[in-house]
C-alpha cells in the first residue's frame, strides 16, 4: 500500500545531490511506484533514476527535473536564508 505523499516535509532545503535522491526515493515509494516503474513511465533507463537516487553528481539536470516531474515535484530556486541550515 503507498504511503503518503511526502507533502508534508516540503518545501525542503536542498543542499546536495543526495538530497534530491533522497526526496526521490521517498515520492516514489510514497505513490507506491518501484523504480522500474518509475523508469518506464518516464521512458527512461532504470540506470537512470538509481543514479539520481543515489546522489550521483554527474546527472544530468534536465533528467532530474524530468523525474521530478513525473512524481509531481518541482524545483525552486530562492535567495538563500542567512543563519544555519
Amino acid at each position: 500500500m503507498p504511503q503518503s505523499s511526502i507533502a508534508e516535509n516540503l518545501p525542503a532545503a536542498i543542499r546536495t545531490t543526495d538530497d534530491i535522491g533522497r526526496l526521490v526515493q521517498a515520492q516514489r515509494r510514497a505513490l507506491g511506484l518501484r523504480q522500474l516503474d518509475l523508469a518506464g513511465i518516464g521512458n527512461t533507463g532504470n540506470r537512470l533514476i538509481v543514479d539520481i537516487e543515489k546522489g550521483k553528481p554527474t546527472v544530468q539536470l534536465q533528467k532530474v527535473l524530468d523525474v521530478l516531474d513525473l512524481l509531481g515535484l518541482e524545483l525552486v530556486v530562492r535567495q538563500k536564508h542567512a543563519g544555519p541550515p
